[in-house]
Parts: C-alpha cells; structure tokens; sequence
C-alpha cells in the first residue's frame, strides 16, 4: 500500500475557499481517477491542511503521476497561486494494526 500524503500551510483569510476548493472539486476530481482507495482531508489548524490518499500499489500511485497528477497540480496553483505552500510524502505503508 502507498501512502500519499500532501500538507498545504495557507494564509487564514484563504481558509474558507481552500475547504471549499478541496471538498468540492479537488478531492473529487482526483477520486474520479480511480488510483486511490480511499481519500482522508484533515485540517490541523486554521492555516494548516493535509490530505491522505491511499493507493492500494505502486502501480496505481504511478498511473496518477503520470497520467493526472500534472494537471492536477496546475489546476490547484491556479486556484490559489499565492498564500499556499504545498509539501508533498509518499510512504510504503509496511503494517497496520486494528
């Protein structure tokens, strides 16, 4: 299983339409592609988001890149091209418990 994990810092005032942006058209655009299992979006703080998603293999985790992570990525710096500084994990998930 691969981990994808992608924390965004945003400026406070950008809070609002950044949920919005995420949980309306993001988030579901990138599910639509079918490489992930399942989707987690996490605030930490007013200024600070992060998004899990779960590929269930490398495979699956690549055909993103490859075929959709580019436009994805233009998509969102679009959106918010000031005020949001996105870091980018992938983890190889090794056990889970309960």
């Amino acid at each position: 299983m691969i981990l994808y994990e992608v924390s965004v810092a945003i400026s406070a005032d950008l809070s609002e339409p950044f949920e919005r942006y995420m949980r309306e058209k993001h988030i579901p655009e990138i599910w639509a592609t079918q490489c992930f299992e399942k989707i987690r979006f996490d605030k930490v703080n007013p200024t600070q988001y992060r998004t899990c998603y779960q590929a269930s293999n490398a495979a699956n985790y690549e055909r993103y890149l490859n075929e959709f992570a580019t436009a994805m990525r233009a998509d969102f710096m679009e959106h918010f091209p000031e005020d949001c500084i996105p870091s980018r994990q992938v983890y190889e998930a090794l056990q889970t418990w309960g």
